[in-house]
């Protein structure tokens, strides 16, 4: 293609408050060289109509476990018909580098799968892995989890000064390698053996960059939000850099209290949430009991062989299981089977415990313990609860100036939650057009425009000359998420010409071919 284009005919929402307003764009070697009205064609350039759509930034999606599935055309087509052409991944403390990924890959299997590429030793080497690959970009946190294992492997104690540094260092590298900042998940193994003075210590190498610190916070959201809040700035107090707090559920009241809070402490705080009331995580997070998560892969699988540890388990801690505010005593019925590789239960996704143990003639504990120990723990699920936040909470939640867009998006498996492939467009299609929550320009800041300054992703997230032109034309009137619980694997509607650096990567709703995207390395900057 020419790698000069014109743009003509849309409805421009450039990213820095502007109202939508009549423009073309000229493009010039994958960055906008102009923006007016009525722009003439230079000799040789191509011409896109926008056909009066709405003309945005392409997305940031600020919390995806795309990983490895961003490598699957079928992941790129759903990702890109929302509108987004950058992911965030190495979430929740949990990914591949640095080191050999094999602790991801074994650990997290049912969320991130297994890289079919990777085979490298650090985060260079990762992103090196989507260069020339993919249609869209993706930029990476360093996982303090990884980091952590790779240093101390599953050891639970505190970490030694020695051990300290060496994690440090790890994140020092990672960052020197690209990576836009550093994740914990402080609900998995081994997150949550790290306490905050030693995740400040490797939080501290950000500090210079001014590179947040991202974290899946400990010990649960909704109202215990209060106790993970404290903590994460604590945290980002003591190294000098900014929080990002990941799917933060709680209620908007809570969260406009606690954000408040956190930046009256001095620590700059924002925080992504997904426009769903289900949650989607591991099997295993739930059904075992921490000791047991902890274990390694092959002490848990014979616990769960043990008939005396099972009857342990069913004693002791799945009356801990009912008695889980979110979830009760009917937690059978609230718990639906996303992805298990186990091929004997095949026909599980889909059903919740409840439906499954009645097929099977025995009651959901069996169910969930069998489940677990066929697939050595590779299950995802998605989680309902009792209280289900009301839409305009939802609503106020996610106009709050300190929200970015993230779909916490999992891509394995035959059933899996439909925030995946449907995040972005709900946004639009619910809180722009139908409930006014949010308006166009303020829409494109929160999942365009903010993303790409916290995460230091350069000249994206806006359309003015100079920006890499990662640009998306969304029709306002028809745009909308087609997935459902029922139907999770439907793709967005709306969004049908898109072009990352310049280059159409969806036409006419269908990938284009090209491969413009790869690894996306921080831009530094100084605090």
């Amino acid at each position: 293609m020419s790698t000069t284009l014109l743009l003509r005919g849309g409805c421009l929402v450039p990213g820095d408050g502007q109202a939508p307003h009549r423009a073309d764009l000229l493009i010039r070697v994958g960055r906008i060289a102009a923006v007016g009205e009525d722009l003439s064609v230079p000799d040789g350039a191509e011409v896109l109509d926008a056909g009066g759509r709405l003309v945005v930034p392409g997305f940031v999606d600020a919390h995806s476990h795309a990983d490895a599935a961003v490598l699957d055309p079928e992941v790129q087509l759903a990702l890109l018909r929302q509108g987004v052409t950058t992911v965030i991944a190495g979430q929740d403390g949990v990914s591949y580098a640095p080191g050999d990924g094999a602790h991801a890959s074994a650990y997290f299997a049912a969320i991130n799968g297994a890289h079919p590429t990777y085979r490298g030793s650090r985060v260079a080497d990762l992103l090196a892995t989507y260069d020339g690959r993919i249609p869209l970009s993706v930029a990476y946190l360093v996982p303090a989890g990884t980091v952590r294992h790779e240093v101390m492997g599953a050891a639970e104690g505190p970490a030694t000064p020695a051990e300290r540094a060496a994690m440090a260092a790890l994140v020092a590298e990672g960052i020197a390698d690209g990576a836009v900042g550093l994740s914990t998940g402080l609900d998995y193994v081994p997150g949550l053996f790290a306490g905050a003075e030693e995740i400040a210590a490797l939080a501290a190498p950000l500090a210079e960059h001014g590179l947040p610190y991202v974290t899946h916070m400990r010990g649960g959201y909704e109202h215990n939000a209060r106790v993970g809040v404290e903590e994460a700035v604590a945290i980002g107090k003591a190294a000098g850099v900014p929080v990002h707090i990941s799917h933060f559920h709680t209620p908007a009241a809570e969260a406009e209290r606690l954000i408040s809070w956190a930046r009256e402490q001095g620590v700059a705080t924002t925080f992504d949430a997904y426009p769903y009331t289900r949650g989607c995580s591991l099997l295993a997070m739930t059904m075992l009991p921490p000791a047991l998560n902890a274990a390694p892969v092959g002490e848990a699988l014979a616990a769960l062989a043990d008939p005396a540890e099972r009857r342990r388990l069913r004693e002791d801690w799945f009356p801990q299981v009912a008695r889980n505010p979110s979830l009760g005593p009917d937690w059978p019925e609230l718990i639906t089977i996303a992805h298990t590789s186990a091929p004997e239960h095949a026909w599980t996704p889909g059903l919740t415990l409840a439906e499954i143990a009645a097929r099977r003639g025995g009651d959901a504990v069996d169910a969930a313990l069998d489940l677990l120990r066929a697939a050595r723990l590779d299950v995802n699920v998605v989680m309902a609860v009792h209280d289900q936040r009301p839409v305009s909470d939802l609503g106020r939640l996610i106009s709050h100036p300190a929200h970015l867009g993230g779909s916490d998006g999992i891509f394995v498996g035959a059933h899996p939650h439909p925030r995946a492939r449907g995040t972005f467009a709900a946004y639009l299609a619910t809180y722009v057009r139908e409930r006014g929550d949010l308006d166009w320009p303020a829409a494109v800041q929160h999942l365009a425009t903010s993303a790409a300054d916290v995460f230091a992703l350069g000249d994206r997230g806006q359309l003015r000359p100079g920006a890499v032109a990662d640009i998306a034309l969304v029709d306002p009137a028809a745009v909308r998420e087609a997935a459902t619980y029922e139907d999770p694997l439907a793709l967005a509607e709306g969004i049908d010409d898109v072009l990352v650096a310049g280059t159409p990567v969806l036409a006419g709703g269908r990938l284009t071919g090209a491969l413009p995207g790869g690894g996306l390395r921080a831009v530094p900057r100084r605090p």
